[in-house]
């Protein structure tokens, strides 16, 4: 059994996809309303996309969500919401770089500030990180930022 009388609107400035409730000329029969209108598609609509690489794209929304998990852990107050993201960034080979205990490099680690040590083995060793840093695989995205242990002036 053929439907007949369906049919989209054609004109992209329409921008609803709905079609008229007005009959079909041509077969004298009246049009459906359209299954998609309720749902806000414009079945005319062109994406802009058409000349982007799906990959590259794919890519750079990855990029963007990695941020925003950067973001959000650096403000959650949860430690179980920490350690899902970190958890789900995991997943994707994205670590965070919590360097507490190492000697502090200044190329791979911010110093935000220092604190005083007696002992000369804790001198220059980071006493704790202040803001996490996070590396994709073996590319850093954001050095940590540390304290680092100083000798206390004698």
């Amino acid at each position: 059994m053929a439907v007949r009388g369906w049919r989209r609107k054609s004109s992209p400035e329409s921008g609803t996809g709905g079609v008229p409730g007005a009959s079909d000329p041509g077969e004298g029969t009246a049009v459906a309303p359209d299954v998609d209108a309720g749902l806000g598609t414009d079945m005319t609509a062109v994406t802009s996309d058409i000349g982007i690489d799906p990959l590259e794209k794919a890519l750079a929304e990855r990029a963007t969500l990695i941020q925003l998990c950067m973001y959000a852990m650096d403000r959650a107050r949860s430690t179980g919401v920490v350690e899902r993201l970190s958890e789900g960034l995991r997943g994707i080979g994205v670590s965070a770089l919590r360097p507490d205990g190492t000697r502090f490099d200044p190329a791979h680690h911010e110093a935000g500030g220092t604190t005083p040590t007696d002992d000369p083995e804790l001198n220059g060793l980071i006493a704790e990180t202040e803001v996490l840093g996070f590396a994709d695989r073996d590319r850093v995205l954001r050095a940590p930022v540390v304290t680092v242990y100083q000798l206390r002036a004698q």
